[in-house]
Order: C-alpha cells, then structure tokens, then sequence
C-alpha cells in the first residue's frame, strides 16, 4: 500500500476526496458473575438472530461498496479521513475484536479436541495444540487466494453437514421454529437472555468481518473507470454476500434449534451421563444448564456417541474459518490504519500469542464452564465493537466526495443511524445490568469511567455522520 500524503497530517472537519486508482492491486491476503450461569437458548430468541443476518447482509453490501468503488478498503479509507488520535483508537477496538476472535477460535478448538478424544487431551493440551493450526494456515496461503478460499469452503460445508445432522436428529418442531424466528418476542426474558440476544447478535456481525469484506473484493479485476461495471460488480457481490450469509443463517439455526430442543426446559435427571462426563451435571430435578462443551456431552448421553462426535467436529470446523478470517482481517487492518507491513506469519503469531495466553491460564486454572463463559463474554464483546466497524462504513458510503454517484441515498442513512442507536443503547443497557450484578463500588466506578470514554468516543465518531444527513 502506498502512503497518503494526508497520512502524517492532521485533517480538518470536511472530510477530503477519494479517487480511485488506476488499477486494483490484488491482496495476498476472582470474583463469579452471570457469564458463567448457563442456560439453553430458546427458540423465541430465532428472530434476533435473523434480524443480526440481515443487518450483517446489508453491512457487507456496504462494505463491498466501498471497496469496489473506492478500491480502498475500510481501513484505508479511516487511515485518510481521520486524526491520528482517533484513528489509532479505532485500530486498537479493532483490534481488540480480532484477539477476542482469535481466543474464542482457540477455546472452540480445545474444547473440540477434548470432547473427540473422550477427555484424554485437557483442555490447557488442547490450547496448546491450537499452535500448530496457525502453521497450517500459513503452509496453505502459500498455494494462493483461490486455493484458500476452496479450503474455507471446505470448512464451511463441514459445519453446515454436521450441524444439520445434529439439526436432523434431535427434529425440532419447525412450527415453534418459524414462530420463534419471525415472532419478535420474548416472554420471561432476564438478563441471562439478554446476554445471549447480545452474544448472538456480536457472533453474526462480527465488527473485523465488516473491514475484511471490504478488502476481499478488491483481489477481483474492476474497471473503476466504467460506472456500468461498478454497478455490476456491485450487484454480483451482493448476491455473492446473500448466498453466503444465508448458509451461515441455516448453520446458525441448525445450533440455536439443536440447543432449545434437545436442552430447553431439561433437568439434570433426565440426562444420563457416561464416562468419562458422569459427574458433570448434579444429580438434582434442578434446570439442566448447557453451553457449547456440555451440549455435545449431552447429545452424546442422549443421541449416542456419534452425536458427540459430529458436534465436535463442527466445533473444529468452525474454529478453523475463524482463524483465516481474523487473520486477513488482522492484516488488512494493521496496514490500512497504520501503513504497517507485517508478513502473515508475524502478525498470526502476534495475534495468537496474545490469544493463548488469558485461555491457557483458565484452561489450566479454572474448569470448562470458566472457559465456556469467557466465550460469552467474547461474543459480548464483539457486540460492543461493532460500533466501530458501522459508524465509519455508514459514514464513508454516505459521502459524494468519497462514493460519487454510488453513495447512500436517504433511507440507507436514517436505517443506518437507527441501528447504530439501537447497537450502542443494547450495550450500554446490558453494561449497566452487567455491573449491577456484581455488587462491587469499584467496579461501579470503573464501569463508569468505561461507559463515558466509550460513549464520548461513539459520539466523535457520530459527528462525522450528521455533516453526511
């Protein structure tokens, strides 16, 4: 990537335009709180989870706008138009997003190969093992894009076969699903469930996802010159967007179903455990509670052990695409904000030694349902960042000066400022209800002096987007 001559220099209140270039330049790319009280999903929960889909659709058709018409991704284009204070803010919540990722990869993968291996690899050996995939990764991305994308294709079909027999089995009651799904509603619902709402919604619209969308396209060879072939490619992305979101849809469904059916409303007596997970659930009439390592325990008491197995594996799949998605998007980032070239193997290093190293220590200190509900909190947290991926993408596909004829009409700007709203007063609700469960003044403190700084910095960025309305 070239250097900007506004790089180094501070930017004023307008912000300055983009001109293509002449050619695409294609990319080689101690104390317990309620995180740890589980309790399975119910299906009235579905439609959160179609209205993430659909918000995360039209964010990547956003972002692949920009990227085509542009042909800068996103973090290029934040690294142009603002300060260097702000933009060295937003490169670390970005980042931040890429190193959860990154750990919750590493926790779906330890706790995958301990439940193929019937318990013999712990979970510490198992985040230890996930070294070893980072290699892989890297063996592969010297064969090329096209070969990587094959691979990812690869892994998203062995999600999508052993989720949906999963899904098959336990047959849930597809009335109550497509309820649950177009039905906004929640009867009964607390702060564990709005933790869960919050966790899917940061799961599905990943804020990391939003940049790397944004950089893919522009390995594609575009005349930027044609306004008809912009509009065209446009038009192919989006539909490219639509089939790959919806399969991640039905995947995500597949699980949400497989958890409320199998484990909604179950006590632990009605799961019989085997060896080596007999004393996981107590012997008790008490609700029986779930997360992603004794669901497969579960479905394998119930399903049989080929259950088990098959849920691992899509664990395993699953946490294999995570780590060649926050890998790109860690490096697109890194050099769009920063100028900053690494090589893949340094910076999947950087992030996988930062990753590893909070979930090995709970991995070797705690016990599962600690490492479960660190990826809860994960999710949360991803939640909390989209902010930053939505502020700067509504604002910049708004501006003529950056998108010219392609940039967003009025509707796509008052829709986009809704959900920046609704995003930004879920997280601060569901901080306040966080906090207020753990009953500590100075966490009350710190919760507020987090709530202001992250709020007035939310705001700055708002700004940006009023002078655009």
């Amino acid at each position: 990537l070239e250097d900007s001559p506004q790089d180094n220099g501070v930017q004023t209140n307008q912000y300055s335009s983009i001109s293509p270039p002449a050619s695409p330049v294609a990319q080689e790319e101690p104390f317990s709180t309620y995180f740890e009280d589980k309790v399975a999903i119910p299906e009235n929960l579905l439609w959160v989870l179609l209205v993430a889909t659909i918000i995360g659709l039209l964010l990547q058709r956003l972002a692949a706008r920009l990227g085509v018409v542009t042909g800068m991704h996103l973090a290029e284009v934040c690294n142009r138009q603002y300060p260097t204070v702000p933009r060295v803010i937003l490169w670390l919540m970005v980042e931040l997003a890429i190193i959860g990722s990154d750990m919750q990869e590493v926790i779906g993968c330890a706790i995958a190969l301990n439940l193929l291996s019937v318990g013999r690899i712990p979970l510490w050996a198992g985040v230890l093992i996930t070294i070893t995939d980072t290699f892989v990764f890297l063996f592969l991305d010297k064969y090329g894009l096209r070969k990587l994308e094959a691979f990812f294709g690869f892994l998203i079909t062995v999600m999508a076969l052993s989720f949906g027999y999963e899904y098959v089995l336990v047959k849930p009651d597809q009335g109550e699903l497509l309820k649950g799904m177009f039905l906004p509603y929640c009867a009964g619902c607390g702060p564990v469930q709005l933790e869960q709402a919050v966790g899917i919604v940061g799961a599905v619209i990943m804020p990391h996802n939003i940049y790397l969308h944004s950089a893919l396209v522009k390995s594609r060879d575009i005349d930027r010159k044609n306004k008809k072939e912009v509009k065209e490619a446009n038009k192919y992305y989006f539909i490219e967007s639509t089939i790959a979101l919806f399969i991640s849809f039905l995947i995500n469904v597949f699980v949400v179903a497989v958890f409320a059916e199998a484990f909604y409303n179950k006590t632990n007596m009605e799961v019989v455990g085997i060896h080596p997970h007999s004393g996981l659930f107590p012997q008790d009439n008490n609700t029986l509670e779930v997360d992603i390592y004794k669901g497969g325990v579960v479905l394998g008491c119930v399903f049989g052990p080929a259950a088990l197995y098959i849920w691992a594996i899509g664990i395993l799949a699953a946490g294999q695409s995570s780590t060649m998605t926050g890998t790109y998007s860690g490096q697109f980032v890194m050099e769009g904000f920063l100028n900053l070239r690494w090589s893949r193997f340094a910076r999947v290093l950087l992030t996988r030694s930062i990753a590893i190293t909070p979930t090995l220590l709970v991995a070797i200190f705690q016990d599962v349902q600690h490492l479960t509900g660190m990826n809860d909190f994960l999710n949360v947290l991803q939640s909390m960042q989209l902010p930053f991926a939505l502020i700067p993408i509504l604002t910049f596909t708004s501006l003529t000066s950056i998108m010219n004829d392609f940039a967003n009409g009025l509707v796509w700007k008052i829709s986009g400022g809704v959900v920046i709203l609704v995003v930004c007063a879920i997280n601060m609700y569901f901080v306040v209800v966080y906090v207020t469960a753990l009953n500590s003044v100075l966490l009350y403190v710190l919760a507020a002096i987090f709530s202001i700084a992250y709020l007035c910095f939310v705001g700055y960025l708002v700004s940006s987007i009023t002078a655009t309305l």
